[in-house]
């Protein structure tokens, strides 16, 4: 950020991150030494991504089973793991004494089943975002996942395990925003999110994103990563949701929306956050802005800037001297102050890293069964708002908690 060791120096962590709850220690040897046996359910485009950061990581991990209800993409899928079982119906992987962990990559509609199965057959999973369909889904599924405090239930938002992510947070929760009152997200794209369909008869098995019985839009498959960031940032869920949107663009027989924007009222935090998709353009493409009294930030995928406010700087000048000994701020060529960690993994590199330290140790994960729910809860309510045209209200009984234990 200030010169490159300015984060480190004044406080923050460097380089080396505390990531989700605790500092990414040693990895623990799992069972005297073994690595996770895994499966992998769900075998398309995530699965498979998933699949190759599991080959980077082979002391700490075993692909034993893969599964796949559509022939076409179990068949490739064996051709990178020819090692490994292979089923079509996911129970046979749950049957399967010899996978310890399950990675959940199938479409939205099917991950409360999936995971509630695989919970009740005693493996430890790592379930795709969003963690469920519906909000009575995680409500169900965090009585589940608390049944059974040996089994550990991580979700796939892995921005709680990025280096980059964890240190904005960091700035965030140590005050140099100052106030945080409005926060800015987008996440554009232009293209119609099709796939190539081999037999109509697959089509929504294949492009199930844009159907409503299978998907949760745009809200779901991009903007939950955004939200969830922010109630792990601020300890905070949201109060008051009103969206909009349409199939504005795309008049291809989708049901989900194209076109989506949600106003986030975050009452306790004192926020709004506003939160946006379209498929129809990608000038701006991927958009993250916490604006504070003190100062702004904006965060991309695998960069961040810091933009202090004018009254700011005296402030801003003083922390640097006072706690870094530096005697200068780099800026760069905006005006801003880039964010520095050095070179970064792919987000799910970290998330899975994690993933095998918690079922070592059998701690929470950071992006655990509670935080999972609040994120698909808030989903759940933007969809609410799309479709029915309405304002949602957060209720009391989505406070959902640890139970005694936990």
């Amino acid at each position: 950020m200030i010169r490159r060791d300015f984060i480190k120096t004044a406080g923050l962590t460097g380089g080396s991150m505390l990531l989700g709850s605790t500092v990414l220690k040693a990895v623990t040897p799992f069972l005297e030494g073994q690595r996770i046996n895994v499966a992998i359910i769900g075998c398309g485009d995530r699965g498979t991504g998933l699949m190759q950061v599991l080959l980077q990581l082979p002391a700490q991990y075993q692909i034993v089973a893969i599964c796949d209800v559509l022939d076409f993409r179990l068949e490739h899928a064996r051709k990178l793991m020819s090692s490994a079982t292979s089923a079509k119906d996911y129970r046979a992987v749950l049957d399967n004494k010899n996978v310890d962990a399950v990675l959940i990559a199938v479409p939205l509609n099917m991950h409360f089943q999936i995971a509630k199965d695989a919970i009740q057959a005693g493996k430890h999973v790592y379930l795709e975002k969003t963690m469920t369909y519906n909000t009575r889904q995680a409500i169900e599924l965090v009585d589940i996942v608390q049944s059974k405090p040996k089994q550990i239930l991580q979700v796939g938002h892995q921005y709680r395990y990025t280096p980059l992510y964890f240190k904005v947070k960091e700035m965030i929760n140590k005050g140099y925003l100052g106030k945080v009152t409005q926060i800015d997200c987008r996440w554009d794209r232009n293209g119609n999110w099709r796939r190539p369909v081999p037999d109509p008869s697959l089509e929504k098995q294949i492009n199930w994103r844009m159907y409503k019985s299978y998907s949760g839009g745009l809200p779901a498959e991009l903007l939950s990563h955004q939200i969830d960031f922010v109630n792990w940032t601020f300890d905070t869920h949201v109060d008051e949701v009103y969206s909009t949107g349409g199939i504005d663009n795309y008049k291809d027989g989708r049901e989900t929306y194209d076109n989506v924007q949600a106003v986030l009222r975050y009452d306790k935090a004192g926020m709004i956050g506003n939160f946006g998709a379209t498929c129809a353009n990608s000038h701006d493409g991927y958009l993250f802005k916490f604006k504070g009294s003190k100062g702004t930030i904006s965060l991309l995928v695998d960069q961040a800037v810091f933009y202090p406010e004018k009254k700011a700087l005296k402030e801003l000048h003083e922390t640097v001297d006072g706690v870094t000994g530096a005697t200068r701020i780099t800026w760069n060529k905006d005006g801003g102050i880039p964010v520095e960690t050095g070179p970064l993994k792919d987000g799910t590199w970290y998330a899975l890293t994690d993933f095998y330290n918690c079922v070592s140790t059998l701690q929470a994960p950071s992006s655990d069964v509670y935080t999972g729910a609040k994120t698909a809860i808030t989903v759940d309510m933007i969809n609410r708002s799309l479709f029915g045209k309405t304002i949602e209200k957060w209720n009391a009984k989505y406070d959902l908690a640890p139970g005694p234990g936990k």
